[in-house]
């Protein structure tokens, strides 16, 4: 593949059937590191401005920041900087994020943590279903925590089309256990990729298992690019902070709910180690903690 270059690797219709590609070539790309970027299409009174004269067709692309591979075959993505607009007039009523999540069979979701000072209004927990008016393309499959700080909810959107875009262009140096056990790869080739100013990339092996209450995580791995980067030269141990992420108990398909996600930055650490500050949606106060993992270090 050129440098750079972007790939069309699974094309699902708007029933969200595969047309093209497959979603084993998705999960090869995911597993390798790459980005992904997905297309949508809908139209303008359907899905911005319901009921509209408007009907025009509105294309979309996504990034999705940090991507996910669960129990090595199902793969889905998380957007992590997006905030509410209403293209092509400005933002939308409240500020908050929009952490939209997209599974590899077109289930979608999102995370909303306000950024406002509105009163709280509800409680943690199920929630009555909300059907918006006007939109018989839009299937609510539930509601969580509305009125509180960070609700939530899983849905389906009749896209006329998803196109999943990947660019496979990182390079994985370095894989360790979660002791720092080198498995494959070199630090040093590691780290003389990183003083040559290459961008950084980690997937951490099982990053979500704490949020199930019951010790029955899926495998998985979760990966995310990374900011600056310190290598100590005599320890021989690199570290990075991550960039913003988001957590969810990982399932098949990907999805919210009460109390199953969090979101903040990572430390991770070549010897395993790995350092968190996560937001509580629903308190939106930050905890700090430690877990160690198997790590996948990559360069681009």
């Amino acid at each position: 593949m050129a440098p750079s270059s972007w790939q069309s690797v699974l094309t699902l219709n708007e029933k969200r059937e595969p047309i093209a590609g497959s979603t084993d070539k998705l999960n090869v790309a995911i597993r390798r590191g790459a980005d992904l970027r997905i297309y949508t299409e809908f139209r303008h009174n359907e899905h911005l401005v319901p009921g509209a004269e408007n009907d025009e067709l509105v294309e979309e692309v996504s990034e999705f920041r940090v991507t996910y591979l669960i129990d090595n075959r199902w793969s889905a993505g998380i957007m992590t900087l997006r905030q509410p607009i209403e293209p092509p007039y400005g933002f939308g009523p409240r500020p908050s994020m929009s952490f939209f999540m997209y599974n590899q069979n077109g289930q979608q979701a999102i995370a909303r943590p306000y950024l406002d000072k509105e009163p709280v209004t509800g409680k943690p927990g199920p929630s009555p279903l909300e059907v918006p008016a006007n939109m018989p393309k839009y299937h609510a499959l539930d509601n969580w925590d509305a009125g509180t700080r960070g609700p939530s909810h899983n849905f389906i959107y009749d896209f006329g089309e998803y196109r999943f875009c990947v660019r496979d262009d990182w390079r994985e140096l370095l894989h360790h256990d979660e002791n720092g056990k080198v498995l494959s790869g070199s630090l040093d080739e590691f780290a003389d990729s990183f003083r040559t100013g290459c961008e950084l990339k980690v997937g951490i092996t099982n990053l979500c298992e704490d949020l199930s209450r019951d010790d029955s995580s899926l495998p998985h791995e979760v990966f995310i690019q990374l900011g600056p980067g310190y290598y100590h030269t005599q320890t021989r141990i690199f570290s990075a902070g991550s960039h913003p992420l988001v957590r969810v108990l990982p399932n098949i398909p990907l999805q919210y709910a009460s109390r199953n996600w969090d979101c903040g930055w990572l430390m991770p650490r070549t010897d395993g180690f790995l350092a968190r500050q996560l937001l509580d949606p629903l308190t939106q106060e930050f905890v700090k903690s430690e877990s160690k993992h198997a790590m996948r270090w990559f360069v681009r």
